[in-house]
């Protein structure tokens, strides 16, 4: 079984692990990717979105109204 190849961090983990912890909690590797993740899922829909309304510029409304 092939394993999908690392994506590029684009989130700051030092920052995103900051303002996860608040004041109580600890926060492992293995959230930040997956919050990774859940980015690059929101990139793509915002993509598909964007070419179904036949346009080529991403709005804020393709990525917040999902």
């Amino acid at each position: 079984m092939e394993t999908e190849p690392k994506k590029e961090m684009l989130l700051v983990a030092s920052k995103t692990k900051d303002a996860l912890k608040g004041d109580d909690y600890n926060v492992s590797t293995e959230a930040i990717e997956a919050l990774n993740d859940y980015v690059y899922w929101l990139v793509e829909q915002a993509q598909k979105k964007c070419k179904a309304n036949g346009r080529k510029t991403i709005k804020p409304y393709d990525i917040l109204a999902m």
